[in-house]
């Protein structure tokens, strides 16, 4: 009995013995979500963008239209990408380490998958999450009344 997979055989260059001809484009959105991939990555990013690209990336991921490229700005030249990185950090990391960690990781991976050369990766952490203090959860609880008011202010006790 023979094996009937099938082989797959190396394509060949054309026996003219040139390269093929053509042009390779690779956008700034593919380059930005290389990008977000690799620091969202890194132990300590809590999630990338600022305070307000959030609340408006939660409006939309609530309405199904993520954007799974928040938080990353790139230019793209046509052998060389620069990257801006926006993120909020997890209390208690290292800042600079992570800010060092996101760095490196969106050069390796820009470099690895677009074959682009990273010329700078300017990386910004513009918050810091604190579990428990910065959930949603906690923005549901019940404020307490400011001193001196309890809310029986102007009631007659007998």
């Amino acid at each position: 009995m023979t094996d009937s997979a099938p082989q797959s055989v190396p394509a060949e260059p054309v026996a003219t013995g040139r390269q093929p001809a053509g042009t390779t484009a690779i956008a700034d959105a593919a380059v930005a979500k290389v990008a977000a991939i690799a620091a969202r990555e890194v132990p300590g990013v809590f999630t990338l963008g600022s305070g307000g690209g959030r609340a408006l990336g939660a409006l939309r991921d609530a309405v199904g239209g993520g954007d799974s490229t928040q938080g990353v700005q790139v230019e793209v030249g046509e052998v060389q990408a620069a990257v801006d990185i926006t993120l909020v950090a997890v209390y208690g990391a290292p800042l600079l380490a992570v800010a060092d960690q996101v760095r490196a990781a969106v050069y390796q991976s820009v470099q690895a998958l677009t074959g682009l050369e990273v010329i700078e990766v300017n990386v910004e952490i513009n918050d810091v999450h604190v579990p428990g203090l910065n959930d949603a959860r906690s923005a549901e609880k019940p404020r307490s009344a400011p001193a001196g008011k309890s809310g029986s202010e102007g009631q007659v006790v007998s």
